[in-house]
Order: structure tokens, then sequence, then C-alpha cells
């Protein structure tokens, strides 16, 4: 399986939980909402698989570990995470890839902040 293939099932786990906000972090939009990870949820399992010895060859095999690393990936998940307007998060994406590298979270976030300060 690739990993593009694999992960709906881990985020069709974990989506049940997460909470969006009711507007744009950026531009305080109320319409038009995505959530958005900072740290790919493509990368961060196939990090954990490989730290964890895990290899995914099927469904089922996403399905019997992804619990565990919901639970380990908590913060990632759940807590590094910001609500955009559809506008802001393709823009995001169109600078930082459509699956952003782990280690752009900091520079995520900084672009995030310059946005918010040219839209006051």
């Amino acid at each position: 399986m690739k990993p593009r293939d694999y992960i709906k099932y881990v985020r069709d786990k974990a989506k049940s939980a997460y909470e969006k906000r009711d507007q744009c972090e950026v531009c305080g939009d109320k319409y038009d909402l995505d959530l958005h990870h900072f740290a790919s949820l493509t990368d961060l399992f196939a990090v954990w698989c490989r730290r964890n010895k895990i290899r995914i060859t099927s469904a089922d095999d996403v399905v019997d570990v992804r619990e565990r690393f919901i639970e380990e990936n908590h913060k990632e998940l759940y807590e590094d995470v910001t609500t955009l307007c559809h506008k802001h998060h393709l823009l995001l994406h169109s600078i930082f890839g459509k699956t952003p590298a782990i280690t752009s979270v900091k520079a995520q976030r900084k672009w995030i902040d310059v946005q918010i300060n040219k839209n006051t």
C-alpha cells in the first residue's frame, strides 16, 4: 500500500475528535473552513512506523495499529493544528507543498503569524 492510501484509515479514526474552530485563524472568515495539521499525517505515520519497526502491507495492518498511533501522537493530531479558510489553506500548501515536511512546522507557524499581521 502507498502511504496516501493507508493514511485514510488513520484519518477516519482520528477525525471524530478533531476540533475545528469557527473561523479562519488568518482572516476571520467563517465559511469553507479546513483543519490544517502542521505535521503531515502521512509523514508522521511513516516516521512512527519506522521508529516502531511496523511494516504496513494492508488495510488490516493499519487498522491494527492506528489507535496506538493516535494515542502516541495526540499532540500532533489534536493540538498542533489550526483552522484556516480554504483559500488560506490552499495558499499555505502552495508554499509548503501538498504534504509539508515535519521539519517545516515552525516555518508554517511563522507564515501564519505573518499572514495574521497582514490582515490586521
